[in-house]
């Protein structure tokens, strides 16, 4: 088998680190273990001890969850330019998710005392991981309101209008979300079933709100699908 071509080490794409000189990332850098992950193979487990911070600088991962029944429950995609792993590097603690290659994946992996030094060494760096930590918590919090107060329908729904406002283009009427995201993926990060996302799509498509088109989904009507979300709301509660 042929080996794969060697990758360059370089951390200058991680939007975490953009406020170092390209001398103090090239250092960071050399203080990393690289590593190339396959598609769908798994870097964390969340019983792992290891506390290292890992940057993505090529591929995507997902971050998930289990409930006790076992079922997936997605929390983010890092692609490019992201990290993960911080959490476990600041307070010692356990891995608070598994995390799994979307693709081939090239990570650089920190240890625990080298990005806490990073922290102490560049306020700027502190500060970013801050704002994120607090983004988290927002969204948790958020996430905790939609499934103790929202239906399923009504998570669907704005998971599809999420996915849009991420990746759609074009008009605000009309956008879109591509590729077209697998069922059982839209399922995990509503918290609900595959049955009942296929359900939703199928009324969505139905009623002229989602065309499903052969490289993504076209969200013919925003303000539609928005007034769904509300609607199931109100039925749900």
């Amino acid at each position: 088998m042929t080996p794969a071509p060697p990758f360059p080490q370089s951390l200058d794409s991680v939007e975490l680190l953009a406020s170092l000189s390209p001398d103090d990332r090239a250092q960071i850098a050399r203080r990393c273990t690289w590593r190339r992950h396959a598609a769908h193979e798994q870097i964390i487990d969340s019983a792992s001890d290891s506390r290292d911070v890992l940057f993505v600088t090529g591929g995507k991962v997902r971050i998930v969850n289990f409930s006790a029944s076992g079922r997936e429950v997605s929390l983010d995609d890092v692609g490019p330019g992201g990290f993960f792993g911080e959490l476990a590097a600041i307070d010692g603690a356990s891995r608070s998710a598994t995390v799994v290659a979307l693709e081939d994946t090239i990570l650089a992996s920190l240890a625990p005392s080298a990005f806490l030094a990073l922290l102490r060494e560049h306020p700027e760096v502190a500060l970013a991981i801050m704002r994120r930590l607090a983004g988290i918590i927002r969204q948790a919090n958020s996430r905790i309101m939609d499934l103790s107060t929202v239906g399923a329908q009504s998570r669907v729904c704005g998971e599809l209008l999420r996915l849009a406002s991420v990746d759609g283009t074009g008009a605000a009427a009309e956008r879109r979300i591509r590729p077209i995201p697998r069922h059982s993926d839209v399922a995990s990060r509503a918290s609900t079933t595959r049955e009942t996302v296929a359900r939703v799509l199928g009324d969505l498509v139905r009623h002229d709100i989602v065309r499903r088109d052969a490289d993504s989904f076209c969200i013919l009507d925003a303000d539609r699908l928005m007034a769904l979300v509300d609607h199931y709301h109100m039925a749900d509660g």
